[in-house]
């Protein structure tokens, strides 16, 4: 089980830290006050799990490379689900993982670059029920209190139950500079959307999965406060994908190469 961070927003985040985030069948947290996803969409979702169960969310952005939290390898994940929006579901297709790849420069949650990306030991067919997801192509500059989604299959409140069937909702882009006034020693490269001024956000299980915004995945859900998910609190927290593009890039193509 894997556990968002949650942090004090007077209390660096480094004093702070929970390297393990809950994420399980609903890791990085689940869906709080979200809807099930039509199961026509948001075919891109990846369940990563260990040989118990869902240990944290991700997506696909290539026909064998998954972007995943890099805090989500403290969960030892084995393989990926993908094809699903139940994880019941016995038509689900199970590949293995390959290859981890952190990000260089991750030493934890609260110091940033909480980013990591799978190599599949074997490629996906992408068809009906599997899609890849587009990366934004440079920089990205959110408006303030911009629509975006964040889907998962986690606990739908901080003491909940976790959930089988993928859920998404609908979270406001914050201001970074509100942001960083809120979250003392905020690092750098992420950004922050849903969980604070409203009951919308992720929870316990949904760790690893993207931050969409205009049908691209801007963002990947990094850490929380405390577990907690009873919403409004402090704001999400999510790696910022526009600020990692060239190493992704560069794995990528490396691993096409191979």
């Amino acid at each position: 089980m894997v556990r968002i961070p949650f942090f004090s927003p007077n209390i660096p985040w480094d004093a702070k830290l929970i390297l393990h985030f809950c994420f399980y069948a609903a890791h990085g947290s689940d869906i709080v006050h979200g809807e099930k996803a039509p199961e026509n969409s948001l075919l891109y979702m990846v369940s990563l799990q260990n040989n118990k169960s869902h240990v944290c969310g991700g997506f696909l952005v290539t026909e064998d490379f998954v972007v995943t939290a890099a805090h989500c390898v403290d969960s030892k994940p084995t393989h990926v689900v993908l094809g699903t929006h139940n994880l019941k579901e016995l038509q689900s297709e199970n590949i293995e993982i390959g290859q981890k790849i952190i990000h260089p420069s991750y030493q934890n949650v609260g110091k940033g670059d909480d980013i990591m990306l799978l190599k599949l030991a074997n490629k996906t067919q992408l068809n009906s029920r599997v899609q890849t997801i587009q990366l934004p192509s440079g920089e990205i500059n959110l408006e303030d209190n911009e629509i975006c989604q964040v889907a998962g299959w986690g606990k739908t409140s901080s003491n909940g139950p976790s959930v089988d069937e993928l859920r998404v909702v609908n979270v406001s882009v914050i201001n970074p500079q509100k942001c960083k006034k809120i979250w003392h020693h905020l690092p750098a490269k992420v950004i922050c959307a849903g969980g604070y001024g409203t009951n919308k956000g992720f929870c316990q299980g949904d760790s690893g999965g993207p931050l969409v915004c205009k049908g691209k995945a801007v963002g990947v859900v990094s850490a929380n406060r405390n577990y907690i998910c009873n919403y409004p609190d402090l704001p999400n927290v999510y790696t910022d994908i526009s600020k990692h593009l060239e190493w992704i890039n560069k794995v990528v193509k490396k691993g096409m190469n191979n």
